[in-house]
Order: structure tokens, then C-alpha cells, then sequence
């Protein structure tokens, strides 16, 4: 097998072995899904992993690539919109995070090379998929999202 494809151990300590980043967003409804997304991914994956779930009690030891960040966004820590002396709603927490990261971190053929799923409630998937197509020019086509939620673009 070529660097390029094999994902044993060995072949992932090599400095040449291609890495993917991911994206993946979750919350507590989605846990399940997250989960066996994690599994398939390979052990040499890299990215981020937000989970926002509604209070701290529910973040757990999350078993991901040694390479990947998991953030857990607790909803009752955070406010909502600023001003409003609101909390945060589902999915508002998760769609600030992930703006922010992607903002900062996918820019260039990071952009274009960063495997996305979005997991989770339907505000917070769509306000994120808006984000990462409008603001970042992302294809949506290569942005993975439940199907019933109708985000999907056709290639």
C-alpha cells in the first residue's frame, strides 16, 4: 500500500503520510452518530471535534484520533445573542465555535481539503453550513449533513 492510503500505525509515524484534517460538530442528540463517525475515521486523522451539548455533566472521554482536539461548548455557561441577557439556544454555541475556528483555520486549500460532517440539531447544522459556503466559499457539496435536513448539494 502506498503512504498515501495505508493508515496502519507504522505507516501513520511517517513524516511523508498524508494526514486529513476533519471538522465535525455534534450535540447531545447526535452522540451516537458521533461516535461511530470517530470509529471510522483513521488513527493519523487530524481537525477538531465540537460537541455542544446543554451542561458540563454530559462531556465524557471521548475516544478520537490522538491528533484531533475535542471541545465540549456547555449551553448553560454561555449567553446568547450579545445583549439580549438571553441564554444560548441549542445549536447557537456550536454554530459561534465553529465560525470561529473555521474563520481562523480554513483558509486556503485547508478549505478545500478539511472533510466535514455536521452533526447535530437543524439550527445550528444550518447556520454552520451557511457560514462555511457564504462566508468561506466552501463547495457544499463536500460538506456532509444529516440528509433530512435538505443541506445537501447536488455534485
Amino acid at each position: 500500500m502506498s503512504a498515501r492510503t495505508s493508515h496502519d500505525p507504522s505507516a501513520c509515524k511517517a513524516s511523508r503520510h498524508v494526514r486529513v484534517q476533519h471538522l465535525i460538530t455534534a450535540d447531545e442528540n447526535s452522540l451516537a452518530e458521533l461516535q461511530a463517525l470517530i470509529a471510522t475515521l483513521p488513527i493519523c486523522s487530524t481537525g477538531r471535534i465540537f460537541v455542544e451539548v446543554p451542561e458540563a455533566d454530559w462531556a465524557f472521554d471521548l475516544a478520537a484520533p490522538a491528533r484531533m482536539t475535542v471541545t465540549w461548548l456547555d449551553r448553560s455557561r454561555r449567553t446568547g445573542a450579545p445583549g439580549s441577557g438571553r441564554g444560548c439556544t441549542p445549536g447557537q454555541a456550536l454554530s459561534r465555535a465553529v465560525a470561529g475556528w473555521a474563520d481562523e483555520m480554513l483558509c486556503g486549500d485547508a478549505a478545500h481539503e478539511t472533510r466535514i460532517h455536521l452533526l447535530g440539531s437543524y439550527l445550528g447544522t444550518a447556520d454552520i453550513f451557511d457560514h462555511l459556503t457564504d462566508a468561506l466559499g466552501i463547495d457544499g457539496a463536500g460538506i456532509h449533513t444529516p440528509e433530512r435536513f435538505g443541506l445537501a448539494v447536488s455534485r
